[in-house]
């Protein structure tokens, strides 16, 4: 029985299928230094590769070998200390025969050298969001919503020289020279056969001989004349553009900027914002981020203002939301659009202002996106506006609110707004 062995995303050098069967085996002790990465890595780096490290003691596997029979004397040099029948004391704790240098400090007996695995950016990403899903998930009007994609749609006549089809070009201009030159090769074969049987009989006549020379001269002329290709054989590869529904997404990114942000608070809002943007980019090909800063104004801003810039005075969150809702309404209909918002905050705000909040979230906010998502980035006791939005999170199942305290809360507190809901 033949077996065969599909190779051809191996990358070079490598065994995708042994590659695989070892990631899924250790996935547990992969899957920790993923989570540990995130809150580890910088805000530039976090969607890259991974260098794993599992204990030795993990991946080693029992294993059968033929040893060596019979009664065995062995000499070792250098041992001046005991003779045979001499007790060996065990060891002191710690040593724990390390005696190269090689490997980790241990503070018991038993260090162990840790196997190093590298795992690419889709390997990481991969892990990374495992079991993770985008609540209401829909696709929007899909036959208005179109991308082309590029296929073959047969042969034409017309071209440029870079699509022409060799083979199909070849097999008309035989076609062709077969449907012009078969009736004159015919007739050739015949006056030759003609001519032969002349030739070899005894006085025949010499005018018919003579006639029957330049007819055939004639003839062979003519079917030598035809092109072994022609302009008329040429066959260029078609391409047309099929319409391939897809589905699009936008991002809003809301975040405080007044003075009680600061930028230690704003990377970890930073890294959620990440981590979001990369979650979603494996849903929707098309995906926009429209950052909006706020402190008792709002302002749609370009990435690098949204996260290094501060501002001095007082909060109001609800200016952020009124400019969300008039940039959806101008540039991403809900009809066409999928919709998510992200907002993060320390909790400040003015009082009076968090009940309009929660009347914008509720009456025009809500209603259109897919999520809504609420951090809020603080030490301290929460106050109105986490009250107000923690209110509509029992009321609304597309709004999800969330507390962070420091960077190793990050990870935990995404997968949580993101976990795979119990069918």
């Amino acid at each position: 029985m033949a077996n065969f062995i599909d190779r051809r995303l191996n990358a070079k050098g490598k065994s995708t299928v042994n590659r695989q069967r070892f990631i899924n085996r250790y996935k547990k002790q992969i899957k920790k230094a993923v989570s540990d990465a995130v809150t580890r890595r910088s805000v530039t780096d976090v969607d890259k590769g991974e260098q794993i490290s599992i204990p030795t003691r993990d991946i080693t596997e029992p294993m059968f070998h033929q040893g060596r029979g019979g009664f065995r004397e062995r000499v070792h040099p250098g041992n001046d200390q005991f003779t045979r029948g001499d007790r060996i004391d065990r060891p002191p704790q710690g040593g724990g025969g390390q005696g190269s240098g090689q490997g980790d400090a241990s503070d018991s007996g038993d260090g162990q050298d840790d196997f190093v695995f590298q795992i690419s950016k889709d390997e990481y990403l991969e892990l990374l969001f495992e079991d993770l899903e985008l609540p209401n998930l829909q696709r929007n009007r899909l036959n208005k919503l179109v991308e082309y994609q590029v296929q073959r749609a047969g042969y034409t006549n017309d071209g440029v020289p870079a699509n022409i089809s060799i083979v199909r070009s070849l097999r008309s201009s035989l076609a062709r020279r077969t449907a012009m030159t078969a009736a004159k090769k015919r007739h050739l074969k015949t006056l030759e056969a003609e001519l032969e049987e002349l030739e070899n009989t005894p006085g025949a006549n010499a005018d018919r001989i003579l006639a029957l020379k330049t007819e055939i001269e004639a003839l062979r002329k003519k079917i030598d004349a035809v092109p072994f290709i022609d302009t008329f054989d040429l066959r260029y590869n078609n391409f047309t553009k099929r319409e391939v529904p897809s589905s699009q997404a936008v991002m809003f990114c809301l975040m405080d900027v007044s003075g009680s942000m600061d930028q230690a608070t704003k990377d970890m809002a930073k890294r959620f914002y990440i981590l979001l943007y990369l979650f979603l980019t494996r849903t929707y090909k098309n995906l926009e981020v429209v950052y909006i800063r706020h402190h008792t104004q709002a302002k749609e801003v370009d990435e690098h203002e949204f996260f290094y810039s501060q501002e001095t005075g007082g909060t109001i969150v609800s200016s952020a939301l009124k400019l969300m809702v008039e940039i959806q309404k101008e540039r991403y209909p809900a009809e066409e659009w999928n919709i998510y918002a992200a907002q993060a905050s320390d909790g400040d705000n003015w009082a009076d202002d968090s009940p309009t909040c929660r009347q914008i979230l509720e009456k025009q906010i809500l209603p259109t996106v897919r999520y809504f998502s609420y951090i809020e980035i603080t030490n301290r006791a929460h106050q109105t506006l986490w009250r107000e939005y923690d209110s509509l999170r029992q009321v609304y199942d597309n709004m999800a609110v969330q507390h962070i305290r420091q960077a190793e809360d990050i990870y935990p507190v995404f997968r949580e707004l993101f976990k795979k809901q119990a069918v």
